[in-house]
């Protein structure tokens, strides 16, 4: 999954043959004997779909359904992947980023492990440093701002961001700026996050969306 034109997407290649031909599915395959399960989506990733740039894995679940698929029961271990905002990978022409909010006919049950990763990543946004893999090395607030509230479904203001990032230790200055613009007006400052890999911050915390206003 990545956070592209605004909105959480996540990576999908049509189907060539049956079953399901013409659909659009996730990337994966067999695993084989001589690696273990990450290795083998980083490997079916980049032979599939030429993406190298992950900054996260993790496993998500197991889909084990008996129809799950026609034919020779399979079960599928999932697993979510995270690639940074600023990452464009070079994908093949069967292959397109989709919004998550806006997915197309997908095969077998790949639409529910899309709304797993989905749940799953907007949980972890809430009590770990997630947004790392989201983000690029560097960045303003406005742009994180963004990325979280693509990913949580609804906006986030990055005054309130900032503070509790900042104040879990997640987050500091890097001291650097941005370039003014062609209009002029003041550089924003650049933050990164301390940590660049996943770890539990707050187990208690829930990130929620503003409450709707009453009449």
């Amino acid at each position: 999954m990545q956070v592209r034109d605004g909105s959480l997407q996540v990576l999908l290649w049509e189907r060539a043959q049956e079953p399901d031909v013409h659909r659009w599915a996730l990337p994966g395959g067999m695993l084989r004997l001589d690696e273990d399960i990450e290795h083998s989506i980083r490997r079916q990733l980049k032979e599939k779909v030429d993406v190298r740039q992950l900054a996260h894995v993790e496993q998500l679940a197991v889909f084990s359904a008996p129809d799950r698929v026609p034919g020779p029961r399979l079960v599928a271990s999932a697993f979510l992947g995270l690639v940074p905002s600023d990452n464009d990978p070079e994908v093949p022409p069967d292959t397109r980023w989709h919004p998550v909010d806006d997915l197309p006919t997908t095969a077998f049950d790949h639409e529910s492990i899309v709304r797993r990763a989905q749940h799953r990543l907007r949980s972890k946004l809430s009590y770990t440093n997630i947004g790392f893999a989201l983000a690029p090395p560097a960045f303003t607030m406005s742009e994180l701002r963004e990325i979280y509230s693509a990913a949580l479904g609804y906006s986030v203001s990055s005054t309130n961001l900032q503070r509790v990032l900042s104040r879990r230790g997640l987050l500091e200055p890097t001291g650097e700026t941005t370039k003014p613009g062609r209009a002029g007006g003041r550089p924003a400052a650049l933050f990164h996050f301390t940590v660049r890999g996943m770890q539990v911050t707050d187990e208690f915390a829930v990130l929620r969306p503003p409450a709707a206003k009453t009449r």
